[in-house]
């Protein structure tokens, strides 16, 4: 949260009144990685699973990841982005995958 003062003028006399405003969250880019061990369809899968894409956006984002090394996911503000991240992470683990998935800061809307 953010205070600042207001001032306004009542019968002459100045009166300030301090006043908090609440900040938007910093929001993330949510990013898998690529890597030559993991399946393309388990990719598919943590996409669908974690990050409720369709089938057709899940594959056109594991082959994003697959050709360009990365692939974006979506943009949260940060306890959003840092679970899904945990959750990636987790599916991969358990299913003996090294699928890694990172967080970057949302610069002036502009895509990493």
């Amino acid at each position: 949260m953010e205070e600042y003062e207001e001032n306004f003028e009542v019968d002459g006399q100045t009166i300030t009144e301090k006043k908090t405003q609440t900040k938007k969250p910093r929001l993330y880019w949510v990013i898998l990685l690529n890597d030559d061990y993991t399946p393309m369809d388990f990719v598919i899968t943590v996409l669908q699973t974690i990050f409720h894409k369709n089938l057709e956006e899940a594959t056109k984002l594991m082959w994003d990841v697959h050709v360009s090394g990365r692939g974006l996911c979506g943009v949260f503000p940060y306890s959003v982005a840092i679970s899904k991240a945990h959750h990636v992470k987790e599916m991969a683990k358990k299913n003996k995958h090294p699928l890694e998935c990172i967080l970057e800061p949302v610069d002036n809307g502009e895509v990493p």
